[in-house]
């Protein structure tokens, strides 16, 4: 399981042109989710992403964490985090896991952080998505539960 993490002051997601789903102050997490990915790996990148202290405290330094700002979350599935280019200029999907598999594990990703008391906002599983993001700092961190980086 892959995400992509970055800051945000705000952020939504349109489908159709119709906003479904908006942040202020949070976390923008494009999670990636590979074949043979489990709960294990959910729990691992989640608990990650909460306690990721990225936020700055009173003298300007990251020091603070999600909960810590009390930030909302909007988490998009993008199976894209699993395309391959090495070979040609056409990427290869077949490492992203299938929807049948993605979706429920996308699902338990967004109870787990509402279990955690976090506002979640999603995209739509699937949907071809527009995705407006005003990134603060810019900070973005990349996240592997295979710990690939």
């Amino acid at each position: 399981m892959r995400a992509v993490v970055q800051r945000t002051v705000s952020s939504r997601v349109m489908v159709e042109g119709q906003v479904i789903g908006a942040i202020g102050l949070g976390l923008t997490v494009l999670l990636g989710i590979k074949k043979g990915d489990t709960s294990e790996d959910a729990d691992y990148l989640m608990d990650k992403i909460v306690n990721l202290r990225i936020f700055p405290d009173q003298d300007g330094k990251m020091n603070l964490s999600l909960q810590d700002v009390a930030g909302g979350v909007l988490l998009i599935s993008q199976f894209t985090l699993y395309g391959d280019a090495r070979k040609g200029r056409r990427p290869s999907f077949t490492e992203a896991g299938l929807p049948e598999q993605a979706r429920p594990l996308f699902d338990y990703c967004v109870e787990n952080l509402r279990l955690k008391g976090l506002e979640v906002q999603t995209g739509e599983f699937g949907a071809e998505m527009q995705v407006d993001i005003c990134n603060d700092g810019p900070c973005t961190i990349l996240l592997d539960s295979f710990r690939a980086f």
